[in-house]
């Protein structure tokens, strides 16, 4: 077996479409996925899984029907699953997205041959 760290700053490198997560890496049914991001997203909600939000450099707002959160660089959050929220940044944010395998970014969930976001990179 080859042992190799994976460089996040490479893997960004390899892309510059924004809203468009590409799968880094798996861990059991998890998948580990980096985006750019930059203006706002549609709103939206994931009925059966929690999100995971890692900002890996600039900053990230969600908004939420009553309130909103800012991610720093080096902070994280999680949005409960069920919780329709609407993610966006000001500037271009590159983030790490930790979610089960099959689920898209607008909160659909596809069958693991379909999901849209499985481009591996």
């Amino acid at each position: 077996m080859k042992y190799q760290a994976i460089n996040l700053n490479e893997k960004f490198s390899k892309f510059s479409e924004q809203w468009s997560p590409k799968v880094i890496a798996e861990m059991n049914n998890y998948q580990f996925k980096l985006v750019k991001i930059e203006g706002h997203f549609e709103w939206h909600d994931h009925q059966d899984t929690d999100e995971v939000f890692i900002v890996l450099e600039g900053e990230m707002f969600i908004d939420f029907r009553d309130g909103q959160v800012k991610i720093s660089q080096g902070e994280m959050f999680t949005v409960p699953k069920g919780i329709e929220h609407k993610p966006f940044a000001n500037q271009e944010c590159h983030i790490m997205l930790v979610e089960p395998r099959g689920v898209v970014n607008t909160g659909d969930i596809k069958s693991e041959l379909t999901a849209v976001n499985d481009i591996w990179i």
